[in-house]
């Protein structure tokens, strides 16, 4: 079952860059903006990574932190991290047990044939560790701006 608005988000052990295991639960006390991608080192997602590394002093201003996530292995991961200079983490969600907890495994088209890939999203989790906010189907142009205003909502409504 997906996650929804206001739900609050488990814990789960993560493969991230750094070869360290992470949990969701290592990020209360901030806000977490974690975003899916489709394919590391693809154009948009090299733009996307590259808006969200452009503003990640602003989110950091904001008490947020970044993290990326796709089905890409460990090694993909961080050679994208380090040929685009992220200052956030990358996630190596092989198994695609994260993607399946934000629901974000979809059919997809390319060039005529379906697959399942990742659908480009976007959420929004509190401080507390619940979901306020996600995108789904993200467009990359604008998106880290939308974002960040979401935060300053945020902000407002705690």
């Amino acid at each position: 079952m997906a996650l929804a608005i206001g739900d609050k988000v488990p814990d789960m052990a993560l493969l991230a860059t750094g070869d360290r295991t992470v949990h969701l639960s290592d990020y209360l006390g901030r806000h977490l903006v974690l975003y899916f991608y489709p394919k590391a080192s693809t154009p948009g997602c090299t733009q996307e990574g590259q808006d969200f590394r452009d503003a990640a002093a602003d989110f950091a201003t904001k008490g947020a932190v970044i993290v990326g996530a796709s089905r890409d292995g460990l090694r993909a991961q961080e050679n994208f991290k380090a040929k685009q200079s992220f200052p956030f983490d990358l996630i190596a969600d092989t198994d695609e047990s994260l993607c399946r907890l934000f629901d974000v495994i979809k059919m997809k088209k390319m060039y005529g044939k379906e697959h399942l890939g990742v659908e480009r999203s976007t959420f929004l989790i509190d401080a507390a560790g619940v979901l306020r906010q996600e995108w789904r189907g993200v467009k990359v142009k604008g998106h880290v701006a939308e974002v960040l205003a979401a935060l300053d909502q945020l902000a407002h409504i705690e």
